[in-house]
């Protein structure tokens, strides 16, 4: 189930609000927690038991590991932390990357290993993440145990980020799993949050999606075609995963609950730093908190300071999927991070702002060629095509077809990955509140009645971030 399908907007949703507010105070989280259990075991039943077990061990692991160090024994209270972390990426590892190593092995030693052929469990990668940042925050004293197994289970299930995120620590929650408040005003912002991102899917993401689709499955493509689907691409993973979360967002708030954002205009940015400060910030702020400052960060010397990034890149990639190309993509980042760390941003700062932006969204672009395409030998041909190696034309007749026929959509989504609209909707508001608040309701509402006439008439409504 995903939030923008007819069965969530007008079955699940509605079901769910109207038994949580009508439920006294006390059942709140209980009828969270079996709402999202219902929620993820729609899509998956036979694998709704690993998230049981994953909640019932790290609520298990942060009782006895706030236990022992309360009581002054670390070693012990270490000792559970490990069986946390060992547990949460055994499961992880199993079942995202059994069959990337046996293949490979395969490969490499000549021998015919039977691949496991699991399916990834839906959202894996996002809550593991979220439940061993608890545990390992329960030993590091920065944030209180939760002594009821209903509430941490209500956090780790939470239906509004358990599929996709942001990746909620359990410190940013902690105070509202058990004394949030739901309020008018929450519930109206709430709304209006998951309307934007409602529409961000499906009328910008989805349509922009079916034109990368398209390019990706045709041969012998000229120079013009494979920029026009890049672009595309990049356009479709943006809005797709962004809207997203604008949802995921917007139901927290619907329930009481403020997550942080996970986006902030990120190809506005004059960096490959900048960039990775405003895309999917949960995920830097995990890697960052949980795996750069402990390996030490940049405080060791230059060397270890490379060696700290380009590992926290290698596993950023990998994490992602499992598949040599994601590795490649961190990689990538990785290298050209440490470059600006040594001397490009010095450059880029004494540089006008377009040049900086003309730079990172060229690099930016170029990431998405190598992540969009499992095959490296396929993402390596795409990369000969935009730089015209070989005998390749310039553009043909269908070239100027697909850029006329979407250059307004193009037009659309550029000016809509700019902070310019959210600047044109704050002068509006100062001028005239009644107006404002007229103008913004009716386009929520034609946000959402295009949203819903496309989801009834249209069958292409994929969701990039289910594979991670």
């Amino acid at each position: 189930m995903v939030f923008s399908s007819v069965l969530f907007l007008f079955y699940f949703l509605p079901v769910v609000l109207t038994i949580y507010f009508i439920s006294p105070r006390k059942y709140k989280n209980f009828i969270l927690l079996v709402s999202s259990l219902f929620f993820y075991s729609w899509g998956e039943p036979k694998y709704i038991w690993i998230m049981i077990f994953s909640t019932v061990l790290d609520y298990t692991c942060g009782r006895f590991v706030h236990y022992y160090r309360e009581s002054g024994d670390l070693s012990k209270a270490k000792v559970w932390l490990g069986v946390s972390i060992f547990g949460n990426l055994g499961l992880l590892g199993f079942f995202k990357y059994s069959n990337f190593l046996i293949s490979n092995i395969n490969n490499l030693l000549g021998f015919n290993i039977p691949l496991l052929n699991l399916v990834l469990p839906i959202g894996i990668s996002f809550y593991t993440f979220q439940t061993m940042s608890y545990t390992i925050d329960v030993y590091r004293g920065d944030t209180e145990v939760q002594n009821n197994i209903i509430s941490f289970g209500t956090y780790v299930t939470l239906f509004p980020q358990l599929i996709a995120g942001p990746i909620v620590r359990y410190r940013t929650v902690a105070e509202e799993i058990d004394n949030r408040v739901e309020s008018y005003d929450l519930f109206s912002e709430g709304i209006k949050r998951f309307i934007l991102g409602l529409g961000k899917k499906v009328l910008l993401a989805n349509n922009i999606g079916m034109l990368w689709d398209n390019i990706s499955k045709m041969s012998n493509i000229p120079v013009l075609t494979a920029w026009i689907g890049i672009f595309a691409f990049s356009f479709q993973i943006y809005f797709d995963f962004s809207g997203y979360s604008d949802m995921a967002i917007g139901l927290g708030k619907i329930f009481g609950f403020n997550f942080l954002e996970n986006f902030n205009y990120p190809y506005m940015s004059k960096s490959i730093t900048e960039f990775w400060r405003r895309w999917h910030i949960s995920l830097g702020t995990w890697f960052k908190e949980y795996v750069y400052i402990p390996l030490g960060g940049n405080r060791k010397g230059k060397v270890n300071h490379i060696r700290n990034i380009l590992i926290v890149w290698g596993l950023t990639g990998i994490w992602h999927g499992a598949s040599w190309n994601f590795l490649l993509w961190g990689l990538y980042f990785g290298i050209i991070l440490i470059m600006e760390k040594l001397f490009l941003l010095n450059i880029l700062k004494k540089l006008p702002s377009f040049i900086g932006r003309i730079y990172s969204m060229f690099l930016i672009l170029i990431s998405w060629v190598i992540f969009a395409f499992d095959s490296l030998g396929s993402g390596l041909n795409y990369i000969k095509v935009l730089f015209r190696f070989g005998d390749i034309n310039l553009l043909d007749n269908r070239s100027l077809y697909l850029l006329y026929t979407n250059i307004l959509l193009f037009l659309i989504l550029t000016i809509g990955s700019t902070d310019i609209p959210k600047k044109i909707w704050n002068h509006i508001k100062n001028e005239s509140n009644k107006v404002g608040w007229i103008i913004e309701n009716v386009f929520l509402i034609l946000v959402f009645l295009l949203s819903i006439a496309y989801l009834v008439d249209q069958s292409y409504n994929p969701f990039l971030y289910f594979r991670f």
